[in-house]
């Protein structure tokens, strides 16, 4: 073997062992890096946990990589919403702030689009300094993470999308206390709509039911509500409902805003400062706009009638919860169309007396009586002359 061979042969040689020995090391040093493990809950309906999905977490998977897995769990399906259900029981999470998106990691549960790019970050960085984390201490997440295929984004869906969706009776028992007082608001709601449409048909009463001031005092309440859900949809926050409900459900639902854009809280802000205002001018505007104001209140509380009906119907038998204070807002809308019921029935029948009064009254022509004729052979004399006798 020439001198020439030997060298090649021994160059391979060193290469083939090096080959063996720094890259099972450098695979071996992959392995050992350190990396943070976070469960991701979420539902496909929503907006929240979609800007989450779509543009919070995509950037940290790509500057972390490998370092960091999420596992993103569908809390629609039976067994996401019982895995949910269990991380919320796990980690005693307090019942505002039982919503979604809701990430957790080891032992730290983050809620909503403002928590998460918030304080995710931070966490990561910490977790990795400390050698990374473990998938979060919830029962039956093992069986779920043996299933889960890591990418590169947050698309390892624990729940299988082909499975079966939620039936009426599902939600519904998603929250059945809540949702069962929707369900009795709804038909008190039904029931008062009927009863305003059959009273146009009976006779007008001698007085008024309700006092004056009930129309602007449920008008002032109705704006202070829809502020606060304006408020709770636009900034992302955690809505505080109280024992009975889970208003931040309802909040991050595609039905918390009108054609995508609109939050229904903001059209609810509208709706009662048009009430307010028209009751202004029908208490102490001129009294040719008291029958225009009258319908328009009437009008405006029917169209709040109808679409809180509409609403309070999506909460417990499509959205599977329930908000308080949407239904505390559906019943000032019920109380203000019943309240404004009799005066706009009034102006409705007295429309046209009204009209009467502001046209002129028709000027009388005087009557000009005939003179009786002077009897046939005795000529008219001027007034003063007596007739002379020949």
């Amino acid at each position: 073997m020439s001198r020439t061979s030997k060298s090649l042969l021994a160059f391979l040689l060193i290469l083939l062992v090096a080959t063996f020995v720094f890259v099972p090391a450098q695979a071996q040093g992959n392995e050992d890096q350190p990396v943070v493990r976070a469960v991701l809950f979420y539902s496909p309906t929503c907006p929240h946990c979609e800007k989450v999905i779509q543009s919070i977490l995509p950037p940290l998977l790509e500057k972390y990589g490998d370092q960091l897995k999420i596992v993103a769990i569908n809390t629609t399906t039976q067994k996401g919403n019982e895995l949910f259900q269990t991380a919320i029981s796990q980690y005693n999470i307090e019942k505002e702030r039982q919503g979604v998106p809701f990430l957790v990691i080891e032992d730290t549960v983050l809620v909503g689009e403002g928590e998460i790019p918030a304080q995710f970050p931070g966490i990561i960085e910490s977790a990795l300094a400390r050698g990374g984390t473990d998938w979060p201490d919830i029962p039956g997440l093992a069986e779920v993470i043996a299933t889960v295929q890591f990418s590169s984004a947050p698309t390892g869906r624990a729940i299988q999308e082909n499975q079966a969706p939620q039936t009426w009776q599902e939600r519904f028992m998603a929250d059945p206390v809540g949702n069962s007082v929707s369900v009795i608001v709804l038909l008190g709601m039904v029931a008062s709509l009927i009863w305003v449409l059959y009273s146009f048909t009976r006779p007008l009463p001698e007085k008024d039911f309700w006092p004056q001031w009930v129309i602007p005092v449920l008008s002032i309440l109705g704006i202070g509500v829809a502020f606060y859900l304006t408020y709770i949809e636009t900034s992302g926050s955690e809505a505080i409902c109280g024992p009975v409900g889970d208003c931040n459900t309802v909040q991050m639902s595609p039905y918390a805003t009108l054609f995508g854009v609109l939050p229904v809280g903001l059209l609810g802000i509208i709706g009662y400062a048009l009430i307010l205002a028209a009751w202004a001018i029908y208490t102490w505007g001129d009294s040719k706009w008291q029958w225009i104001t009258a319908i328009a209140i009437w009008g405006m509380s029917l169209f709040g009638v109808l679409f809180s009906i509409y609403l309070t119907f999506l909460e417990p038998f499509v959205i599977g919860a329930t908000c308080m204070w949407c239904i505390s807002s559906a019943i000032f809308q019920t109380l203000i169309l019943l309240a404004a019921t009799t005066p706009a029935k009034r102006a409705w029948q007295e429309e046209d007396d009204w009209e009467d009064e502001e046209e002129p009254a028709a000027e009388e022509v005087p009557q000009i009586e005939a003179e009786s004729p002077a009897p046939q052979g005795e000529d008219e004399l001027p007034s003063g002359e007596e007739p002379v006798n020949e």
